[in-house]
């Protein structure tokens, strides 16, 4: 087939191609790192998350509002002694997400392995 070329199959006889599939949400790089942070400490504080993704406090504070709005954070503010603090979980929305979002970088991976033959 040609560039010029259409393919005859309908899209219900091709599989959707895996980047079809990320969420938008949980692609972008900070919010990628947000959610792995998160899933793995379980439970990460604020200033941790800053420091490890080496972010400004309003940056990361307006990823964690994107990812809150969209039910895949929950965000817990308390204090520890005297100091406030802000502690970063994920919902099982977000636990899914991630695996989904994991799941599709792998398809990726693996379109791209077999193209090269490796």
């Amino acid at each position: 087939m040609t560039s010029a070329e259409t393919p005859t199959e309908s899209p219900d006889d091709v599989e959707q191609h895996p980047a079809k599939a990320l969420d938008d949400t949980v692609h972008q790089r900070v919010r990628l790192g947000i959610l792995t942070v998160a899933h793995q400490a379980r439970r990460a504080e604020f200033g941790f998350l800053r420091t490890a993704l080496d972010l400004t406090a309003g940056n990361l504070g307006q990823h964690l509002t994107v990812l809150e709005k969209a039910g895949l954070v929950a965000v817990e503010k308390g204090y520890e002694g005297r100091r406030p603090r802000t502690w970063i979980t994920l919902t099982p929305a977000g636990e899914q997400a991630l695996r989904e979002e994991v799941a599709q970088l792998k398809r990726l991976i693996r379109q791209i392995e077999a193209a090269d033959g490796t």
